[in-house]
């Protein structure tokens, strides 16, 4: 199918057909085919639509808008990618790609094709828009299809997990089909070794008896920035650089956001809650206009129109719920071009003798693989392509779960920059010894983050001559890579990431088909943790910022003790009450009387006045006394 010279050129493209009668129904159509030369490209694919297009009832002026387009390709542009991933939640994401020879400058559009009915092309779905840009030289294609129950089978036998079968023979057609689907994407050395490594994993544990204090030391002072007890000089210096970057287009924002809302009690993504804020904002809300008042800020510095690409990385489970929150909202008045939608990889769960849990009778029970599948989902969605076509040099990557998050904050940035930093990890001071969470420290001579449950309690409590922690640098998973770092860990070091054991209580059918939700763990679900690479780093650096600016957390359903909607919500309520006291601003009590101020409020209570500051109006206290001073 495809030339193996790189004068060649190949188009390979994956389109989602919706019935007229259901619209539950889809079949994901993969055609591949070698086009010679440019010249007759557009012939080429005319040909192709008017050959296959028919059948599923594409109307003749959908035709021609499209082949239009394609004319238009040809004509203005000689080079071009077209990104489309399956749409079926069975596939792995996946990216199919037009190549031509190597070394191609061909400036780059956005183009975005939609039809009401006959051929849909998703916008949304990641990697979905076409990007005439650089291109690359042909690539192996994508495995096609789905291969017969024989062949799957004898798959499952291979790999000891026949038993996913057992409920083969009750099934109808339709749901056979669609679990045929499923099964064929499992590879039989693949499933083995991830099923052996999960069952000896847990085995094995996690904890002290790996005795990482043996070999632990506090990061060196040297790498280390703060906001608190630098100098006015160094923070304007840091913010100036952070925002010269930003305005040049240098600064992209990663979102990880593939996790559920299960421990809030929420049937949805986090990123689509409401912690009772005034404005009802949710977390996606929140997080979109401090990125537009951002750019609007560096474009007032430097008199430019930049922009911040978003990229949110979704899982199986939140993909669909975002991709529609946004379109809703209508991106929150972002544009949509610059919001790129990924997928991270859904890995099976796995019981305690090694053997994949049936979560239905057709269906296996699948969970994403850990932040840190990120960078493994860079590589298989042509992400670092997009970066690099838009002139990303570096990225801003944290979690969708902290209302307080600084997006692209010029701060960090700028600090990691004038470092000539690759990787850098924010932290905040630990609030007490045994605070769960994981401590950024040295292992062996390497940067690495020391989860709280490895971490034995003499070694927690552990002070240097003034009192304070040795250990107290709490990781909150909010970092700064450059693309170039990202680039190196994803292609040379994504298998020798450390693999992490969740145990889980996984729902699944029994014996006899029976759905059962057990009262404690039965599974084992693998994950990677995205800060596992900081041993790969050749100039790592950690900048210390205050928890009550920058870290409120979003984790637990209220009625628990911390990090719940309530504990969110007062952290920036709080955090906008004193903006206003360090802008020099009062309040007045329903009587005009006015208020004595107090500004230093906790979680545990409420601000004395209610006042919730716009995104629009303030990206996070411009008026604060040390930006006055010279911004």
């Amino acid at each position: 199918m495809f030339s193996s010279t790189f004068s060649s050129f190949y188009f390979s493209f994956s389109v989602t057909f919706f019935s007229t009668f259901s619209s539950s129904f889809f079949y994901t159509f993969l055609h591949t085919f070698p086009i010679t030369f440019l010249p007759t490209f557009s012939t080429a694919f005319s040909t192709f639509l008017h050959t296959f297009l028919p059948m599923f009832s594409t109307t003749s002026s959908s035709f021609s808008t499209f082949h239009s387009i394609i004319s238009t390709f040809s004509t203005h542009s000689p080079t071009f990618n077209i990104r489309l991933p399956f749409v079926s939640t069975f596939f792995q994401p996946n990216q199919i790609r037009a190549g031509r020879s190597r070394g191609d400058t061909s400036a780059f559009r956005h183009w975005t094709l939609t039809w009401s009915r006959g051929l849909f092309l998703d916008p949304y779905k990641a990697g979905s828009l076409l990007h005439l840009d650089r291109c690359l030289p042909p690539s192996a294609p994508p495995a096609m299809g789905t291969v017969s129950i024989e062949e799957v089978r004898r798959r499952l036998d291979q790999a000891g997990q026949s038993h996913l079968l057992r409920f083969w023979d009750e099934l109808p057609s339709g749901r056979r089909q669609r679990f045929l689907e499923e099964l064929s994407q499992l590879e039989p050395a693949e499933l083995t070794d991830h099923c052996q490594r999960a069952a000896g994993a847990a085995g094995r544990g996690s904890g002290p008896q790996q005795e990482p204090h043996l070999r632990m030391d506090p990061v060196p002072p040297e790498v280390i920035g703060r906001v608190k007890g630098s100098d006015v000089r160094s923070l304007q210096e840091w913010e100036l650089e952070g925002l010269l970057q930003i305005s040049q287009g240098h600064v992209g924002v990663l979102l990880l956001a593939g996790g559920q809302g299960t421990r809030l009690g929420v049937p949805y993504p986090k990123g689509m809650f409401n912690v009772g804020l005034p404005s009802q904002k949710t977390l996606y809300h929140i997080q979109a206009e401090r990125l537009r008042k951002l750019q609007q800020l560096a474009d007032a510095q430097h008199g430019t129109r930049c922009t911040i690409p978003w990229y949110i990385m979704t899982s199986e489970f939140t993909l669909g719920p975002t991709k529609r929150f946004f379109q809703e909202n209508s991106y929150f008045n972002l544009d949509p071009s610059n919001v790129v939608m990924f997928e991270q990889r859904m890995i099976p769960a796995v019981t305690f003798d090694g053997k994949v849990i049936l979560e239905d009778k057709d269906k296996i029970a699948m969970a994403p693989d850990g932040n840190g599948g990120l960078y493994r989902a860079l590589v298989e969605n042509n992400i670092l392509e997009d970066m690099e076509r838009r002139g990303v040099k570096y990225l801003h990557v944290y979690c969708v779960d902290n209302i307080l998050v600084k997006m692209a904050d010029p701060v960090f940035i700028g600090f990691c920059v004038k470092k000539r930093a690759d990787c850098g990890a924010k932290v905040v001071e630990k609030a007490y010894a045994t605070e769960p969470v994981g401590v950024v420290c040295k292992v062996d001579g390497v940067f690495q983050v020391v989860e709280y449950s490895e971490l034995l309690p003499e070694m927690a409590e552990q002070r240097g001559p003034s009192g304070e922690l040795v250990y107290n640098a709490g990781n909150i998973c909010n970092h700064f890579f450059t693309l170039d770092f990202l680039r190196n860990v994803s292609q040379k070091f994504e298998g020798k990431l450390k693999e992490h054991v969740a145990i889980k209580k996984v729902p699944f059918v029994d014996d006899e088909g029976n759905l059962v939700k057990p009262s404690k763990p039965n599974g084992i679900k693998m994950e990677k943790f995205v800060f596992d690479v900081f041993q790969f780093s050749r100039n790592f650096v950690m900048f210390e910022v205050q928890r009550e600016e920058e870290f409120s957390p979003l984790k637990n359903a209220d009625g628990a003790p911390l990090d719940t909607p309530t504990t969110a919500r007062r952290s920036l309520l709080a955090q906008h009450y004193r903006w206003v006291l360090s802008a020099g601003g009062s309040f007045q009590d329903e009587q005009g009387r006015s208020i004595d101020p107090k500004p230093c409020v906790g979680v545990d209570e409420d601000p004395l006045a209610v006042c919730e500051i716009s995104p629009q109006v303030s990206y996070f206290g411009e008026e604060s006394p040390w930006r006055q001073s010279g911004l």
